[in-house]
């Protein structure tokens, strides 16, 4: 801001004062007229001219001179607050200029990807027009969340990059990540063809196999409550994410939410996925035999896991040669 602009500025919120003062003086004194003419018994009709007359010349400025002045602040202040901001860089270079490496090195997806998930996502995000300004477009509104969550950059760095404030950066990721849970998880994150990720992990040396297991620690900001209970074995502040996948690597059941300092094993336990096999719900009844053992589907998992009759982790300890062949093969299918 300009100094003189700042003094300007200055000046007319001090005058607008001394007008609301003067106003509110004059309001009372005009009262106080008007309680002495009513106890007044001589010269009735003199008193009421000359109290008429004082009130004229004391009362003022109007409201319509308040209100002028108040506009005229306002107004300054309005294009104090105004920031010239560009949407060139997103309009013109990304989406005219970037091919598909671009996009897959800043988005983690390639361009035709990003534009069907504003297709799937635009009855979720699209927002009307104000008279105040124009809503961002779906495109943009993904555009800044995938940015925010594939770069370690600030809500700050982020918003100059798109030409937003760095709020309207903070209210996109939560409003794209709410959109996804809601519109897409359940249509993508499934079970899946069970026969094809059973063929693809016997093919990789693991018979009857429906999946891996493993949890991983998101990083967060330290909770303002029970920040202890948030802080993992490697001593950041995380929430683990438990993800089951198949034989290419595709997530076909999540569990997020947990505060890091839980071990992989209860939150397995607590999740709707420990039920279904459980229960024996979750994959189909097929069973092959192993020796003279039935063997139903199973999952992989690290030594973390609790050993179930659907659930393989590797042996430990001093091993045979048929027991280091067997965790090759767990080890090889897992990671």
């Amino acid at each position: 801001m300009e100094p003189a602009q700042l003094k300007t500025a200055v000046m007319n919120i001090v005058n607008t004062s001394r007008v609301l003062v003067e106003f509110m003086l004059s309001q009372d004194q005009k009262n106080e007229a008007r309680r002495q003419r009513q106890h007044s018994e001589k010269h009735e009709e003199d008193m009421d001219m000359d109290t008429d007359t004082e009130f004229c010349e004391t009362t003022g400025p109007g409201a319509l001179e308040i209100m002028l002045l108040m506009g005229q602040v306002l107004s300054m202040e309005c294009r104090f607050w105004a920031r010239e901001t560009s949407t060139d860089w997103w309009d013109r270079i990304v989406l005219q200029v970037w091919d598909d490496s671009q996009w897959l090195r800043n988005f983690r997806m390639r361009k035709g990807t990003f534009m069907e998930l504003c297709d799937l996502l635009s009855p979720a995000l699209k927002r009307q027009n104000t008279k105040m300004r124009a809503a961002l477009t779906v495109g943009m509104r993904v555009a800044i969340a995938l940015w925010k969550l594939a770069m370690p950059d600030s809500y700050r760095s982020v918003g100059n990059q798109f030409g937003v404030g760095k709020s309207t950066v903070g209210a996109a990721v939560m409003q794209v990540a709410k959109a996804i849970t809601e519109v897409l998880l359940r249509k993508l994150v499934t079970l899946g063809n069970v026969q094809a990720i059973v063929d693809g992990f016997a093919a990789m040396g693991f018979p009857n196999c429906g999946g891996a297991i493993d949890g991983t620690h998101i990083p967060i900001l330290a909770p303002e409550h029970q920040a202890t209970e948030y802080i993992n074995r490697k001593g950041y502040f995380s929430m683990v994410l438990q993800a089951l996948v198949d034989h290419k690597g595709r997530f076909i059941n999540i569990n997020a939410g947990w505060a890091g300092r839980v071990h992989d094993a209860r939150v397995f336990r607590n999740t709707t996925l420990f039920k279904g096999l459980q229960q024996g719900t979750y994959f189909p009844d097929q069973k092959i035999t192993v020796g003279d053992v039935e063997m139903p589907i199973v999952i992989l998992g690290d030594p973390a896991y609790p050993l179930m009759p659907w659930l393989m982790k590797p042996y430990t300890g001093s091993l045979d040669r048929s027991q280091e062949l067997f965790n090759y093969r767990l080890s090889k299918c897992r990671m």
